[in-house]
């Protein structure tokens, strides 16, 4: 593990549509940057693990449901749905072009490179928020994972995914009965009132502890029909 006075070290560092984003190491860890604001490193990933588990809880006995990850990151939740055979397609929308690339064929790929090359793997290279409202493609499963949480947005951009309008578009690419679960750093009582204003049932939120800090949490609730 680092230590205090271990000195990052950057191993790429670009300009994406959204601002700079760097890709550097930290003793064993490898962490992502977005403008100045640490997003996520490779230290622990249990509760991106769980993210995907609690979607698949939720969906029953359904057989080979499809799932839309929003986010690529460092890679835990695809590795973590492409270990499970009873995922069927599993589609990751990720709009940076470097996140990507650092999976592909840079040092992220020691996390991803088999869940890749599993046939069952699309990467959509786009935007989620347009995603969602343009694609023709329905889903048993939607787990999001591209911010801090619905009230700490990576950018102002992400706002409104979590709104009654946001949470529109993602009723709309879920099938009947389909899930939402949505990664955040800390509880959110508001988004659970929200879900439930916007039509979703069985809202309910988990909590996944970590070494330091408040509890991860993973927002979970169930689109009707």
């Amino acid at each position: 593990m680092p230590t205090s006075y271990d000195i990052p070290q950057v191993l790429d560092r670009r300009e994406g549509p959204h601002g700079e984003i760097v890709l550097r190491r930290h003793g064993e860890l490898l962490q992502i940057i977005a403008n100045g604001c640490f997003l996520m490193d490779t230290s622990d990933g249990r509760s991106e693990r769980r993210l995907m588990d609690a979607a698949l809880d939720a969906l029953g006995e359904r057989t080979e449901p499809s799932v839309l990850i929003g986010g690529l990151g460092v890679g835990f939740s695809l590795a973590h749905a492409a270990a499970d055979p009873r995922w069927g397609r599993i589609t990751v929308v990720e709009r940076e072009r470097a996140v990507i690339d650092w999976h592909r064929a840079g040092p992220l790929s020691t996390l991803s490179a088999r869940a890749l090359a599993d046939p069952r793997t699309y990467i959509v290279e786009t935007d989620l928020v347009a995603f969602v409202n343009e694609t023709c493609d329905t889903f048993d499963a939607l787990c999001l994972d591209i911010d801090n949480g619905p009230g700490w947005t990576v950018t102002e951009g992400n706002d409104g995914l979590y709104s009654a309008a946001g949470l529109a578009s993602c009723t709309r690419v879920l099938r009947p009965g389909g899930v939402l679960a949505v990664w955040s750093a800390q509880p959110s009582p508001e988004f659970e009132g929200t879900l439930r204003n916007a039509g979703f049932r069985q809202v309910r939120t988990e909590e996944i502890p970590v070494a330091r800090g408040v509890p991860d949490v993973v927002h979970v609730a169930v689109r009707p029909g």
